[in-house]
């Protein structure tokens, strides 16, 4: 019998979605309808072993399906039997579905997907389809030298604007308030997006010079959002000089435009922010929305609607934290 993901401590409301999401070995698919999203695709790929984005992804493409009409289909990481094991960084659920894909959204960590699977997602971005990264997406690969598509190991730091460089705030003690960039007031990817806390530290981070940075994360003392600013000096990876940890703050979300080696144009917002328990900062998930809308050209509404579907608790964050026995089943 299919165990309800109630027992998993991640219940859905009865009438959240229509009855005609499936799933398959390592799948998740969520219906188009009316709005905004009617007729395009967004693929979510959940795949990293510390940050619960096999519970993150499905709760953004559920949110996504209902209030804008998107077709979601989430792609996790699966045991060959359909068990969801973010650990498994060689495997993802159906890649085919990235061939239809008008927008990815990413939570990655070092994957080593096997040729045929890194072939649908380069064929993806070769024809310019937008990115949301989320998190580890600045490290989303880590493929052995015998793989045709190796250069990707560079993805976060070519396409996505940096790649791994190095924790800034302490990990697990010192929470983040994002503080917006003065000049990307207006931007349009910040259209409603207020308020936003989250319970991940701050990455060392130094987007490309072509990125129009959208916040900025101020390193607190404690794991509150009432906590006070964090004040002590901090060596940097790249030059080995020291700071204070704030000042400068370090880029926590950006977006920038990259010409493709095809010669297409992928539209790109990238954000260190992203484990699954900051998700239930209600700016972060709007910021997310916006990106997507805009990655497919949509005009962002004021206040793109965010409503949790369902109720959405996720695991805190931790290597080997995931919830196990689950299938992509339990998320329909």
């Amino acid at each position: 019998m299919k165990k309800s993901i109630a027992a998993f401590g991640l219940s859905l409301a009865a009438t959240a979605l229509p009855a005609f999401s499936e799933s398959g070995i390592g799948w998740v698919s969520y219906p188009g309808g009316k709005g905004l999203g009617a007729g395009k695709h967004v693929v979510l790929l959940a795949g990293d072993e510390e940050y619960r984005s096999e519970e993150a992804m499905p709760m953004l493409a559920k949110l996504l399906s209902k209030h804008y009409g998107f077709q979601c289909t989430v792609l996790f990481s699966a045991d060959p039997d359909g068990t969801i094991n973010p650990n498994k960084s060689e495997s993802l659920g159906k890649p085919e579905a990235l061939d239809s894909a008008d927008a990815i959204v990413t939570s990655l960590r070092f994957r080593k997907w096997p040729d045929d699977a890194m072939k649908h997602f380069d064929d993806a971005i070769q024809r310019g389809v937008s990115v949301v990264g989320i998190r580890t997406s600045t490290h989303s690969f880590q493929l052995p030298d015998t793989s045709a598509f190796k250069q990707y190991n560079k993805y976060g730091k070519t396409v996505l604007g940096e790649g791994w460089v190095n924790h800034w705030g302490r990990h697990k003690s010192e929470a983040t308030r994002a503080i917006m960039e003065a000049a990307a007031s207006k931007d349009p990817l910040l259209r409603g997006v207020t308020d936003v806390f989250v319970d991940s530290d701050v990455y060392e981070a130094y987007p490309a010079a072509d990125s129009t940075i959208l916040f900025r994360g101020q390193v607190l003392k404690g794991m509150k959002p009432t906590d006070e600013p964090a004040a002590y000096e901090k060596q940097r990876a790249t030059d080995k000089e020291k700071q204070d940890i704030n000042t400068p703050m370090m880029p926590i979300a950006w977006h920038r435009e990259v010409k493709n080696t095809a010669g297409k144009t992928n539209k790109i917002l990238c954000t260190t922010m992203g484990a699954a328990t900051d998700l239930t900062n209600e700016g972060l998930r709007r910021m997310i929305v916006n990106g997507v809308l805009w990655g497919v050209g949509i005009e962002i509404p004021a206040k793109a609607d965010v409503t949790v579907v369902g109720d959405y608790q996720p695991n805190r964050y931790e290597f080997n934290g995931y919830k196990k026995g689950l299938k992509a089943a339990d998320f329909e």
